[in-house]
């Protein structure tokens, strides 16, 4: 039976998907509206670290924000499961977090429901920027990241997730779908070190043609 080539971390021109990295917990002592698994926070601190790869390398950065009408018209069935009323617009948990150094001039798209191509311009940026490999970062694992990893397959994007810098709604659930990414993608899974070693390969490689 023939088989598949190996894939490259990178194939073609990567962007990296920053997948709702915000303040998240309510900052008035109430209990948070969404699970959130042990380690959540350590996984998010290792995104700057990423970001700041991806930037000193040329590799576009595109930032997403879930953010909710106050009156609630865009929850649509997002509040028949686990997950109460969260994420409002105006609320300071909402906001994209700081240590991120999301910037004035880097593409950032707000969306209002779990998958980043839904109902957002991501298509369109994507198609402009010439991406072929997404590189997903973020939360929740099992929801966001999941679902947009899934549409991402289904455009024919090279998909890669890094594991350690994603965290979801419990480990069971994180761990289960970064499974299922893989069973989708073999190679999938990867950490932030391969990543940051595939990011420099990448630039080292523009350099060298832009050197010609």
């Amino acid at each position: 039976m023939d088989t598949m080539p190996t894939r490259s971390i990178i194939e073609g021109q990567p962007v990296l998907i920053v997948v709702d990295i915000q303040g998240g917990e309510s900052t008035d002592g109430e209990e948070s509206a969404i699970p959130f698994m042990s380690g959540y926070q350590a996984a998010m601190d290792n995104a700057p670290a990423l970001i700041a790869k991806a930037r000193a390398c040329d590799v576009p950065i595109v930032f997403f924000q879930e953010a909710h009408r106050r009156d609630l018209v865009d929850f649509g069935r997002e509040l028949d499961g686990a997950e109460g009323v969260h994420l409002l617009e105006g609320d300071p948990g909402t906001d994209v977090s700081p240590a991120v150094d999301m910037r004035p001039d880097d593409y950032f798209i707000r969306k209002r429901r779990y998958s980043c191509f839904f109902g957002t311009e991501l298509e369109i940026l994507l198609k402009g920027l010439g991406a072929d490999t997404l590189i997903l970062i973020g939360g929740h694992t099992d929801v966001c990241v999941h679902y947009t990893f899934v549409d991402a397959h289904q455009h024919d994007y090279f998909c890669r997730v890094v594991e350690d810098v994603v965290a979801g709604s419990s480990t069971a659930a994180h761990d289960a779908s970064l499974k299922a990414m893989e069973y989708l993608q073999t190679g999938a899974r990867r950490s932030s070190v391969e990543m940051h070693d595939a990011f420099e390969k990448f630039a080292a490689q523009n350099r060298s043609v832009n050197a010609k």
